[in-house]
């Protein structure tokens, strides 16, 4: 196959570095441009500077539609405004990280030719899409873990939900709750039981298990809510996303291991353990590796993944290589940080 032209619009970010990272050494791709305004002129490697003596890219205020692909890797709500403001040729497709496009059931950003971009749930849809909406890194860790209940009709009324993400999750510019001397030997809650990763979680979950969201007049976040009991953590370290679940379960532990080994076994990023997992098994790598037990009645999911690659760019290159026919392990055979 011809090999693909490569556009990356907001590339001076963490998400940006990381997609830069991994397309540089991409078998069948070329970047032609990596826009970035505020450091346009810079070779890559003077932001990014683990890609020093790996390319010789420079950041540019380029923007043309002579490319196969398209990575959005902006703020929430800027890519819409890139969208509105620039002519993206049909034939383009794109792949979008922000928040933007991922709510079927928000209006306001809803755009018919963007497919919900978790192949663990929609790798069909994937192949054959256009626009493809990144999942969140939150929302990727969490629905990971609850997809094969889902897909059984197995998820009761209440879902408790712990969850601790590194400060990358929070991007690049700096902020008080970001700053080493604040984050270092520290924890802390944020947006309790009101995460808007609920509403995209539990969109792919209704649609493994309709009516698991019901029909009301109430807002969506409010419907999730009453559902999704979660608690968000800051953590004192820089990559990765640890999540704890746990269900009432009439499941053994055998059976809801067989389970989900059964609902990932033809997934080639997600993986299901017999034993305890921790955080460095998956730093720097593609995987989502969960382990469950029994507890009484209560099932106990623990998931974790790296939230710049599965929760976002390394996700996003999985999109592009089924986008565009090819074994969606491609440059993604990353290792992780070990001990």
């Amino acid at each position: 196959m011809s090999r693909i032209k490569v556009g990356i619009v907001g590339s001076a970010g963490y998400t940006g570095g990381e997609l830069l990272r991994l397309l540089i050494f991409h078998p069948q791709v070329d970047i032609v441009f990596a826009n970035s305004v505020s450091n346009a002129g810079k070779k890559v490697y003077e932001v990014h500077t683990d890609l020093f003596g790996d390319t010789e890219l420079e950041f540019s205020t380029e923007f043309h539609s002579h490319i196969d692909v398209l990575f959005l890797c902006v703020g929430h709500g800027d890519a819409r405004k890139f969208l509105e403001a620039n002519t993206v040729s049909e034939q383009v497709k794109i792949i979008d990280l922000s928040q933007d496009y991922r709510l079927t059931a928000n209006k306001d950003y809803q755009h018919d030719k963007f497919v919900y971009g978790l192949p663990e749930l929609n790798r069909d849809e994937i192949r054959g899409a256009q626009y493809i909406a990144n999942p969140g890194c939150f929302a990727t860790t969490i629905q990971l873990g609850l997809l094969p209940l889902a897909a059984e009709g197995l998820l009761g009324d209440a879902i408790h939900i712990n969850a601790t993400t590194g400060s990358t999750g929070a991007g690049q510019k700096p902020g008080l709750t970001t700053h080493f001397s604040w984050r270092n030997n520290n924890l802390s809650a944020y947006k309790s039981f009101e995460h808007q990763h609920l509403q995209e979680i539990s969109e792919s979950l209704n649609q493994l298990q309709p009516g698991f969201l019901p029909q009301s007049e109430e807002p969506l976040m409010v419907r999730a809510g009453q559902k999704l009991h979660f608690i968000p953590q800051r953590g004192a370290f820089a990559r990765g996303i640890f999540a704890a679940s746990y269900i009432d379960s009439t499941l053994s532990q055998r059976q809801a291991v067989d389970l989900y080994k059964q609902f990932y076994e033809n997934h080639p990023f997600t993986w299901v353990s017999d034993s305890n997992v921790d955080l460095k098994q998956v730093v720097n790598t593609n995987k989502s590796i969960m382990s469950l037990e029994k507890h009484g009645d209560k099932l106990l999911i623990v998931n974790v993944t790296d939230n710049l690659l599965k929760g976002a760019s390394g996700q996003a290159v999985q999109n592009m290589n089924l986008l565009f026919g090819m074994d969606e392990r491609m440059g993604l055979n990353l290792k992780s940080v070990g001990f």
